[in-house]
């Protein structure tokens, strides 16, 4: 009877070591993290953030590849042609579903190429003005816009980017239309919207903090659908316009056809690493919220953010190649 007993519990113990995550030994070849953006964004630094944490849970050293261009196509396509081992991964961001309308042509399928591992983080915007603007509200503002169609210019860091679909999913709600001016980035354009060249911009809450407590621009609302703790003052956008939210997000995927174990022992190891102090402190300055979800939850966004962006793509008319 004793050794009986002895036999079971071992195989007992077996078991539940069966049941645990099979993390990777010493001698595993690193995963990699492909990032479509420069080094220094958001998406790197949101990378970078979960690749620290993901080392230590799965024990194998995760780095961070940049290849930017093309909207982040160029770092997509790569990740849809990898091998299905799981060890090249793709952190992306929204213009992973805009650019399924955006781009006339893609090398690859968002829904059909990839395997969703993961949400990691959604970032909302701040809607502001130059600092002589004749409103300073919302309410105003679109009263002076459909008064004025096609007048006030809405500032853009780049064609297809969130903050673009963010001044697009605005003029579309609120029934209003003014003169979109691309620029090369956030950067110039904010700096001529502090010199007065344009009259608005969508722009992230890292990017526009500096500037709040002074009188050199005007801080008219946020794109959450809450006041933001870094902006107290400002009401959400949708208090005005019904049914108004936007929000960047960032997520990882991997390719197509990854075996469900992989997904799931990398799904664990996302959502524990960004649940850890250092991320949400990687998060919340640039005003955003650490969100996780399962593999399945995940495609179903994806899903649906497609089909959302696809008619703000259609109202903006822009197309790209």
């Amino acid at each position: 009877m004793h050794k009986l007993f002895i036999r079971v519990s071992f195989l007992g113990v077996l078991a539940a070591y069966a049941a645990l995550p099979s993390y990777a030994s010493a001698d595993t070849p690193p995963l990699k993290l492909v990032v479509g953006a420069s080094p220094g964004g958001t998406t790197d630094r949101v990378a970078r953030g979960i690749a620290k944490e993901m080392t230590d849970i799965l024990k194998q050293t995760v780095i961070v590849e940049n290849r930017p261009g093309a909207g982040g196509n160029i770092a997509a396509d790569a990740v849809a042609k990898a091998p299905k081992d799981g060890n090249t991964l793709l952190v992306s961001f929204t213009s992973f579903t805009v650019n399924a309308t955006l781009y006339k042509k893609l090398p690859f399928d968002p829904e059909k190429d990839f395997t969703p591992i993961s949400m990691l983080a959604e970032v909302p915007s701040v809607l502001i003005a130059r600092k002589d603007f004749p409103a300073d509200n919302i309410s105003g503002l679109i009263e002076l816009a459909k008064q004025n169609p096609g007048k006030y210019s809405f500032a853009i860091g780049g064609v297809g980017s969130s903050l673009h679909m963010a001044t697009a999913s605005f003029e579309m709600d609120a029934g209003i239309k003014g003169l979109t001016v691309p620029y090369k980035g956030t950067a110039p354009a904010l700096q001529d919207l502090v010199g007065g060249q344009v009259d608005l911009m969508f722009a992230s809450a890292v990017n526009v903090m500096p500037f709040y407590d002074g009188d050199r621009i005007k801080f008219l609302g946020v794109t959450s659908p809450k006041s933001m703790k870094q902006f107290p003052s400002l009401p959400p956008i949708g208090d005005t316009v019904d049914g108004f939210s936007s929000k960047a997000w960032f997520g990882m995927f991997g390719p197509a056809g990854m075996s469900k174990e992989r997904v799931d022992q990398l799904n664990q190891a996302v959502v524990e690493g960004a649940k850890r102090a250092d991320f949400v402190r990687l998060i919340e300055p640039e005003g955003g919220t650490v969100v996780t979800n399962t593999p399945e939850q995940f495609a179903q966004f994806v899903s649906e953010d497609i089909k959302r962006y696809a008619k703000v793509v259609k109202f903006t008319g822009v197309t790209a190649d």
